[in-house]
């Protein structure tokens, strides 16, 4: 029996890619988007869905009847967040809880995965690295505070209603298509507009000593579609590449795939009230669960990265 997949909030950078690895795997799959978005993948059915409407959360949930749900819709940028706390607030934890609402309310019995972020952990110690999900969150920026709040939310109804819901903690994950909102992809988009000659050779940064997890986000949408399937109810999992890298050194992988004379400034506006320095996922929960390790290697995501805004230019 085909498998009926629907990813809420499927408009985005991760969304695009776990449409398309679902429908690999040969699930129908339904996806929701904002009525401004754009979803141009063939074989999909697009709905569009305000996750503060939990009414319109039911009505889809009875119309498409899915076996497997990814919670993707977020707003998911740091910077945003220190911005605008009230937006990150209402999409975050009210989305959640509406979600989870309309699950409660709706018959159906499916496996639910609600996407959180590294971010959560926040100040990690250094006797903490790599970080295990049995560490205490001590969010450092209010992007943080709401995706813990919602991994809190997940556990409650997971015990208290029985809804078979599944968290993950992502760390940072990166590949072509990505925002130029996120390190990498801002990197890669500035390294190639200046070797287009349409911006001056000075590459603008932020913090560059502080060290991140990274993984290519096709190999976290197989991770996501793996612990839908094999995840326990309750239950919250790192999804890494288990070896954090300074943006630095990012950075220098970056502009050795360049030919151009680049010169790096620091950008004031790039840095963030409170940054913290290492950042580095404990992996084993995922593994033992799913049997998931990443295969794609930083360099080649990179250069892939870095090639797709070459061909944007």
């Amino acid at each position: 029996m085909e498998m009926k997949s629907l990813i809420i909030g499927g408009a985005g950078f991760v969304g695009d890619y776990l449409t398309r690895h679902l429908q690999e795997l040969g699930h129908q799959v339904s996806v929701t988007k904002m009525p401004h978005e754009v979803i141009d993948i063939p074989g999909t059915v697009v709905y569009d869905l305000d996750i503060l409407e939990k009414d319109s959360i039911v009505a889809l949930l009875q119309t498409v009847r899915p076996d497997y749900i990814f919670h993707l819709a977020a707003q998911s940028s740091v910077a945003l967040s220190w911005k605008n706390p009230q937006l990150t607030i209402d999409v975050n934890i009210k989305g959640s809880i509406n979600l989870l609402e309309a699950l409660r309310e709706w018959e159906g019995a499916p496996r639910v995965l609600m996407i959180g972020s590294g971010e959560e952990y926040g100040h990690i110690r250094p006797e903490e690295t790599p970080v295990m999900e049995t560490n205490p969150p001590r969010p450092g920026n209010i992007y943080a505070a709401t995706k813990a709040c919602q991994n809190m939310f997940g556990k409650i109804y997971a015990d208290a209603y029985g809804i078979q819901v599944m968290m993950v903690r992502a760390f940072n994950h990166i590949g072509p298509n990505q925002a130029p909102l996120f390190v990498v992809a801002d990197f890669c988009k500035q390294t190639a507009e200046i070797e287009a000659g349409r911006q001056e050779a000075v590459l603008k940064v932020g913090n560059l000593s502080a060290q991140r997890d990274f993984t290519d986000v096709r190999d976290v949408v197989k991770a996501y579609a793996l612990l839908a399937e094999k995840g326990q109810a309750g239950e919250t999992y790192n999804i890494g590449s288990g070896h954090a890298i300074a943006i630095e050194d990012i950075l220098q992988m970056i502009l050795s795939m360049s030919k151009a004379d680049i010169k790096v400034v620091k950008d004031p506006s790039k840095l963030r009230p409170i940054d913290v320095p290492t950042i580095e996922a404990g992996t084993k929960k995922v593994y033992e669960a799913t049997g998931w390790i990443p295969q794609i290697p930083l360099e080649q995501t990179i250069q892939e990265t870095l090639d797709y805004w070459r061909r944007k230019n």
